[in-house]
């Protein structure tokens, strides 16, 4: 590619960046202003025009999945050399190679997970704690090791710092002490010990560090808002006196601050370097103005020179108008999650895909109701921040037959029948078919992880009719290093601190109320606007619909004792003055009763599968098993026929719940969990015909 090719197509401020090949520089990037499309830019058209070769330029960034991206982008601008790593990568890398030079003897194992060593160390303490808390005081064991802080430093720091520790701090001091001891004793090395040690190794052998400085004279830090102390260390010996550096971020991102991370390093770069460029990104061209104007409403709202408040970029649509964000309140949060359910239904139905909606909220113990719901409702889901996908059973297993298949001739074994069908057919082998099981748990995941990769066999045969089983291994095998994941077909469910950098044609903001977002135990000025910020994040991960809401109680007949996020306050309707806007009537009529009582002994069900079958799992039930059997021969009928899951038309406690009361009007077939007004109008009457004993005019030589 030509040097000015690459800068075709490029807004003028990203066009400013592109061209500012000399640091140092510093780029302000608003949410979804195009960043990465700027530095990759930038470092390809300093390659191509000379500045620099691309082997000497090491791009820096904060995950696995950006830097394949990165990369990938770089290869198709002409840039292929270009080293673009994570720093615990990076540091790794040098490491390793220097290890034999400058330390010798067994290098030590890169353990990734504390929480074990972490058990050890608290057992010699003789301290016993659960899983939660030990989890907790790794946290915090990191938070000291990022920012520099020692063990009998640590509860002065942690008290300075705010932080709340999740046990005594002295014992936490103790356990750090007992930990980095049994680290050392056992000869491993945590993620933190890796940075800090290349930055020892560097700064105490000056051969080492002449010879990485010789390596790489060109630096490109993305995400520089979410720098902490540690990783500044290791980037500033790198850099020695020299600054051809440019960093990129935005500082109204800053979100993880409880991990050490900090703007300041953003924030006071022309402090650090007087005569740096510095370039704004305000276009944003991933969301509606819509969207747009409540994001910038969001931080609007921070006060003029409110403590904590962190300086931060006004973003400016350019994308067509779209619908409004809507708000909604709900009585409880089973109310919530039921409704979110139906809307998402109806926006699949209406041809939004699945894997482009998701749903987010602030901590993660709120996910289980949403799972149970969408359940119920027929959605497919997928819970984000849980197992790697490259690291499941099923995929690794997958990945290995179709190594396999390569090898053996995979192509031709299944008679040129192409790409999609080459790996469904490897995959069949495993357990993969056409439809998915009901329900949830291993046997769902599995499937889902299969789905994946036959779904990603289909886009790639769609982008490259000659792409064969050769292709789609070698892309599955960069994917993998770089925990590039292909998107699953399901909603995603998902933190907003695990949303970062993601993006969703319809999103789901839930549970914003007061003592959630922000969360409880945020206190002081600063964590208040950082929790300010993580609902900024969120809002801008939607690109045009974009729905908000919050509940009055937990549990239905709860206390109301809830108010809506203080974030909404003035932007939400009415929520500054009077009551905030409520669902309509129609739609929480089941919430405003109270708790549905059992339709046998009267209890009130607070279990979602009692609610379900509307009686307590304990109690007799009169279920017609031959109304069940036709029920259930009767939705494989229909699955069939429109080409979706069995699940998608109704769950088995949904038949059996039918099954058991066996309804005779439309009225009473409404009642049931699980029939909502969608599935009323497309299944109702047969259903109805079922329970009369007759057959369904649609599926009759099917059931016959």
């Amino acid at each position: 590619m030509e040097a000015d090719a690459v800068l075709e197509g490029l807004d003028p401020e990203q066009r400013a960046v592109a061209e500012a090949v000399r640091g140092p520089v510093c780029v302000l990037a608003g949410a979804g202003t195009g960043k990465t499309r700027a530095i990759t830019h930038r470092i390809a058209y300093a390659t191509l025009t000379g500045i620099v070769s691309p082997q000497r330029v090491l791009a820096v960034t904060f995950t696995t999945r950006a830097a394949g991206e990165l990369r990938g982008r770089l290869r198709q601008l002409g840039a292929p050399g270009v080293q673009a790593r994570t720093f615990h990568a990076a540091a790794l890398r040098q490491l390793t190679y220097f290890w034999p030079k400058v330390i010798g003897g067994e290098p030590p194992k890169i353990i990734e997970s504390k929480i074990g060593l972490i058990a050890d160390a608290a057992r010699a303490c003789r301290l016993s704690f659960g899983r939660t808390e030990l989890r907790d005081v790794a946290g915090e064991v990191e938070w000291a090791k990022v920012t520099q802080t020692r063990p009998e430093d640590y509860a002065a720091a942690a008290a300075k710092a705010g932080r709340k520790p999740p046990v005594d701090a002295v014992d936490v001091a103790r356990i750090y002490v007992m930990y980095e001891s049994l680290r050392r004793e056992r000869n491993l090395l945590d993620f933190e010990g890796m940075l800090e040690l290349t930055a020892a190794v560097l700064t105490e052998h000056r051969d080492v560090a002449n010879q990485v400085r010789e390596q790489y004279r060109y630096f490109v830090v993305d995400e520089y808002q979410d720098v902490n102390p540690l990783q500044k260390l290791l980037l500033d010996t790198w850099l020695g006196d020299r600054d051809d550096l440019c960093v990129v971020g935005d500082p109204s991102q800053t979100i993880y601050s409880f991990t050490g991370a900090t703007p300041s390093y953003l924030l006071g770069f022309t402090r650090d370097h007087p005569t740096a460029q510095v370039v704004r990104l305000v276009r944003d061209y991933r969301s509606t103005p819509q969207v747009v104007k409540l994001a910038n409403d969001v931080l609007a709202r921070r006060g003029t020179g409110s403590r904590g408040q962190v300086p931060g970029v006004e973003l400016i649509a350019q994308r067509d108008d779209g619908p409004e964000p809507t708000f909604a309140e709900y009585d409880d949060e089973v109310a919530e999650a039921e409704d979110v359910a139906r809307k998402v239904t109806k926006l699949i139905e209406n041809g939004v895909p699945a894997r482009e909606v998701a749903v987010l909220f602030r901590i993660n113990a709120q996910s289980q109701i949403y799972e149970q719901a969408f359940a119920d409702a027929g959605v497919p889901y997928v819970l984000r921040g849980a197992e790697r996908f490259f690291e499941r059973p099923a995929v690794r297993e997958a990945v290995v037959r179709l190594r396999g298949a390569t090898r053996s001739g995979g192509d031709a074994e299944t008679d040129g029948m192409g790409l999609i069908a080459t790996v469904r057919h490897v995959l069949s082998g495993i357990g993969f078919t056409d439809k998915a099981p009901e329900g949830t748990g291993a046997a769902r995941e599995k499937w889902e992880s299969l789905a994946a990769l036959a779904q990603l066999a289909e886009d790639m045969a769609a982008a490259d009719a000659a792409a064969g089983l050769v292709e789609f291994v070698a892309e599955l095998e960069e994917r993998a290093a770089a925990q590039h994941a292909p998107p699953l077909e399901g909603v995603t469910l998902a933190s907003l601190h695990a949303a970062k950098g993601l993006e969703w044609d319809a999103l789901f903001l839930v549970g914003l109320s007061d003592g959630t977002l922000p969360i409880i135990y945020a206190e002081t000025p600063e964590q208040i606007e950082e929790e300010r910020r993580l609902l900024y994040v969120g809002v801008t991960r939607a690109r045009e619909h974009l729905a908000l809401s919050w509940s009055l109680a937990r549990a239905p007949g709860g206390r109301k004792v809830r108010r809506c996020s203080r974030f909404l306050d003035g932007i939400a309707p009415q929520t500054s003055t009077s009551t905030p806007a409520r669902m309509p009537a129609t739609d929480r009529k089941r919430s405003a009763k109270g708790p549905q009582p059992c339709r046998v002994c009267g209890r009130p069900l607070t279990a979602a599968l009692e609610r379900k079958l509307g009686r307590c799992q304990g109690c007799p039930a009169d279920l017609d098993e031959a109304l069940f059997a036709d029920l259930k021969a009767w939705r494989v009928a229909a699955a069939k026929e429109q080409k979706v899951p069995s699940y998608v038309v109704f769950t088995d406690v949904t038949l059996q719940a039918i099954a058991e009361r066996r309804p005779a009007t439309e009225a009473e077939l409404a009642v049931i969990s699980g029939v909502g007004r969608a599935k009323l109008e497309r299944y109702g009457a047969s259903v109805l015909a079922l329970c009369r004993g007759e057959t369904p005019a649609t599926t009759t030589d099917l059931l016959d």
